[in-house]
């Protein structure tokens, strides 16, 4: 009995276990039974494995499921807001003149005097759809990065990969930047349009188009010339405003200059008041005064302010006129200077006293080489004397 005790002590008394290893991760996996149930019972039981993994999982996949529908209404509905914001933004910024002073964002795009209504209307709406394009791209590439990531998709590589390559292209492509960003600039600040004439310092033209990259000239010559709004250092533009005719009036010395400028003013007047010169020229014909002097002529300067691009064709149309008024007001362009046969006979008849009636300048002939007998000419005229008998054969 007391082995048979001691035996059941022993027995009783815990033995040494082997160590339990460690489950591996792909312990943790479902066994997924990929075969076809066959019996009732498979079928039975499959059923019920299907049935607890969806009821273990269905709260996390409709709290993600909610979360996405969550994320994307949420961006299409600020993108919306901000839309409509940029929308009322600009239409404040493109209002009329005479609604400019109740609204501070106005002198943004107002330039009162120099861009007609629809040219703001134009620059407005350039300017709104790049904005609007910029807000639709930063807020739905974000709403597409949280909805990754409610997905459990790990954005670090994603992020980093899209930081390598943002810096990459950032020193490959910076010149494409600054394009960019001198495009966005000249819009906002109507440094040209479309239809304008421009000096870029590199090609004088006609603009035909206005990117954000590339701005598209005609030449005069019929070329097209597409220069980068990044190149761009200065513009010089001759279409926006007013430009101002500038024409030089030669009138003779001897003229009376205060009847000259009285009939000059006379006639730019007239000009100004009929078509289509009475809506080319903006403001009176303006005399600033004599430019230059000289020992036939004065020359007087005249300005006038006009349409923008209007200057050359007001010019041309102000010295035609100009023109026909001097002939029928009898004053002369420049006073006719003496030949040198006239200065020696009054030289010659201021020595001698005697009145000498000057020649009209019509009737006045250039002296003739055959009056010197000494004269090459004159000896060439000469008959050929005949030959003398005793060398005739």
């Amino acid at each position: 009995m007391f082995s048979s005790g001691a035996t059941g002590l022993s027995d009783a008394s815990p033995t040494p276990s082997a160590p339990t290893p460690a489950p591996s991760p792909t312990a943790q996996l479902p066994n997924l039974d990929l075969r076809i149930p066959t019996s009732a019972q498979e079928v039975s039981d499959t059923t019920k494995q299907a049935a607890s993994w969806f009821d273990t999982h269905w709260q996390s996949w409709l709290a993600s499921g909610l979360r996405i529908v969550f994320i994307v209404v949420l961006a299409m509905v600020l993108r919306a807001v901000v839309r409509k914001l940029i929308t009322q933004l600009i239409g404040r910024m493109a209002r009329t003149p005479e609604h400019q002073e109740e609204s501070r964002l106005g002198g943004l795009l107002a330039n009162t005097g120099v861009v007609n209504p629809e040219r703001r209307q134009q620059r407005s709406e350039a300017i709104g759809s790049v904005l609007r394009s910029v807000a639709s791209f930063t807020i739905l590439g974000t709403a597409a990065l949280m909805v990754l990531s409610a997905l459990g998709v790990n954005l670090a590589p994603l992020l980093a990969s899209a930081g390598v390559a943002g810096v990459a292209i950032g020193f490959g492509a910076r010149n494409l930047v600054t394009d960019f960003l001198s495009g966005v600039f000249m819009i906002m600040e109507d440094q040209y349009g479309v239809g304008d004439e421009i000096d870029t310092g590199v090609a004088t033209g006609t603009v035909l188009e206005v990117g954000l990259r590339v701005t598209k000239l005609r030449g005069a010559n019929g070329e097209i010339w597409y220069i980068r709004n990044g190149e761009v250092k200065r513009i010089a533009n001759m279409s926006q405003g007013w430009s101002t005719a500038s024409v030089d009036v030669q009138i003779g010395y001897k003229e009376d200059l205060v009847r000259a400028e009285d009939l000059i003013v006379q006639t730019a007047e007239q000009m100004a008041k009929e078509a289509p010169y009475d809506e080319l020229v903006w403001a009176p014909v303006s005399i600033l005064g004599v430019e230059s002097v000289a020992a036939d002529s004065v020359m007087v300067r005249v300005e006038a302010r006009t349409a923008p691009g209007k200057a050359a064709v007001v010019s041309r149309a102000l010295r035609q006129r100009l023109k026909v008024a001097f002939d029928g007001a009898g004053i002369k362009v420049k006073e006719e200077a003496p030949t040198a046969a006239a200065a020696a006979a009054a030289m010659a008849a201021a020595a001698t006293g005697v009145v000498i009636t000057p020649t009209p300048a019509a009737e006045q002939t250039a002296p003739s080489a055959l009056a010197d007998p000494n004269s090459a000419r004159f000896k060439a005229t000469e008959p050929i004397p005949a030959p003398r008998p005793e060398q005739a054969p």
